[in-house]
């Protein structure tokens, strides 16, 4: 199998930034693209930040630090990612979008550069075929915070080659995460089997199954998660739920995947979570205070 030596980034928002972190990190010489300066500087400075707080905390030697920052490099020009032995995309959660990039970087990248999308919802069939190398096609999902988070899902289509698969599989592993394949189903593995939950959370506050800090705490001692599903979903953006769950209800037309009522209208209103300062909880109180949903 052909080694990986250079990475190509699509975006550098959260992900886009996080997924080159850890590569640059790993040794891999990595090239971000985004639209405009201004979001690559904001993505460099979330990187140069992430890595200080790496090397506060004596997980990170300063050196590696320096080695990591000296391997990235930034554009604005698709084109620089022509030699890139991978290319992943990161950006918004828009088929048009992604499928125009990987055109055009299908007819300027090698034959041997395998394309991968972080997409969390969306199939990866529908952005293969949109290029010529649909057997050089990958899902690979990271989870936010990119740097953190130990957990990989690498996807194979139908049209995947074995050799694909296991080089993407082991560029997963190489960055020091741990990668788990799945089948390329809308929400793959994690969120097919999240969203339902967290949707659920919303139904109950709906009906007055409980409280929100009850159904929280529930949650966490109950089943010895981290943190209740409502928290987690103002972590996550209610915005960003409400579009995965309409991907999904797309694609399987299952009850379980409909945005909740209460969901669209706290959308439409503008409380995303944490993100806006208010959704389940409000944010600009310390520590936060349930917000008051009329219900």
């Amino acid at each position: 199998m052909a080694e990986i030596k250079r990475v190509g980034v699509l975006g550098c928002g959260l992900m886009g930034s996080g997924i080159a972190q850890v590569a640059a990190t790993a040794g891999y010489e990595t090239i971000v693209r985004d639209v405009s300066k201004e979001l690559l500087d904001r993505g460099r400075g979330g990187i140069e930040k992430s890595l200080a707080k790496f090397v506060e905390k004596g997980k990170l030697p300063a050196a590696d630090r320096d080695a990591t920052v000296g391997r990235l490099k930034f554009t604005t020009s698709v084109a620089d990612l022509t030699q890139a032995d991978i290319v992943i995309e990161a950006i918004t959660e828009d088929l048009g979008l992604k499928n125009a990039l990987f055109k055009e970087l299908d007819g300027l990248c090698s034959p041997g550069t395998i394309f991968a999308s972080n997409t969390s919802s969306l199939t990866i069939a529908e952005m293969a075929a949109a290029t010529e190398r649909p057997d050089r096609f990958v899902g690979l999902h990271f989870f936010n915070p990119v740097p953190l988070m130990a957990l990989v899902e690498v996807v194979r289509t139908v049209t995947t080659s074995e050799e694909t698969f296991k080089r993407a599989f082991s560029f997963a592993a190489s960055l020091r995460k741990e990668p788990v394949a799945a089948k390329d189903n809308s929400g793959f593995i994690v969120n097919l089997l999240l969203v339902p939950y967290l949707l659920d959370a919303i139904r109950a506050v709906e009906r007055g199954v409980g409280r929100v800090p009850d159904i929280d705490k529930a949650m966490q001692l109950g089943c010895g998660y981290p943190m209740g599903p409502l928290t987690l979903l103002d972590f996550v953006g209610l915005d960003t739920t409400h579009h995965i769950a309409e991907i999904m209800f797309k694609e399987y037309r299952e009850a379980r995947y409909a945005p909740p009522p209460l969901l669209k209208r706290m959308v439409l209103a503008g409380m995303y979570g944490k993100k806006s300062g208010k959704g389940f909880y409000d944010y600009s109180a310390n520590p936060p205070v349930v917000t008051n949903l009329g219900l």
